[in-house]
């Protein structure tokens, strides 16, 4: 049996060994807390309308996010009431989550070598969706992608947003890390 001290995380030990040396190179680094890391990956699910007319659609959004993070996801409620929704003030409209360590690590690799692969006519990930502070966003529009959804028990498709955040201070860092860990950017 594995002891939980030996396991690291495969993009973790490649990440220490490979990465933030090629990465110090790249961009001159004369600091080692200057290279940029991952901080954290945040995964929600937006279920609006449907939850507004079910209310048992939230838990099984939650339910199937939780499994595909591996940790529990937390519903999130509205803050105003908007009656050309019929929502009302803190009324459940999605799910989220953080994932942060050991799990983002593991979640990042089954969205690369796994998740991602799975989506139909898939012609890699735009390279222009960063938000200037070295943080990147991305949406599946079928949680079914990933492997620990079971596609006979869902009950309902939903789209899926991802962001992932790192330590970077420009788009060109954050893109290059993200392109050593085998990132499929298009552009």
């Amino acid at each position: 049996m594995l002891d939980a001290t030996q396991y690291v995380p495969r993009l973790k030990a490649l990440y220490r060994d490979r990465i933030r040396a090629a990465l110090r190179e790249e961009f001159g680094y004369r600091n080692e807390m200057q290279v940029p890391r991952l901080d954290k990956i945040v995964l929600n699910i937006g279920a609006g309308a449907e939850a507004v007319r079910d209310s048992k659609k939230i838990k099984s959004a939650q339910e199937d996010l939780s499994m595909i993070a591996g940790q529990r996801a937390v519903i999130t409620r509205a803050k105003k009431s908007i009656a050309g929704f019929r929502v009302r003030e803190d009324m459940p409209l999605g799910v989220k989550v953080t994932l942060r360590g050991d799990r983002m690590y593991e979640f990042l690799d089954r969205l690369i070598n796994i998740a991602l692969p799975r989506i139909r006519d898939f012609r890699g990930v735009k390279g222009t969706a960063f938000d200037g502070r070295g943080n990147y966003a991305l949406g599946i529009r079928e949680h079914i992608v990933f492997p620990e959804i079971n596609f006979d028990k869902v009950d309902e498709v939903w789209g899926l947003d991802v962001v992932i955040c790192t330590t970077a201070r420009t788009d060109a860092e954050a893109k290059a890390l993200l392109k050593h860990f085998n990132m499929p950017f298009n552009s």
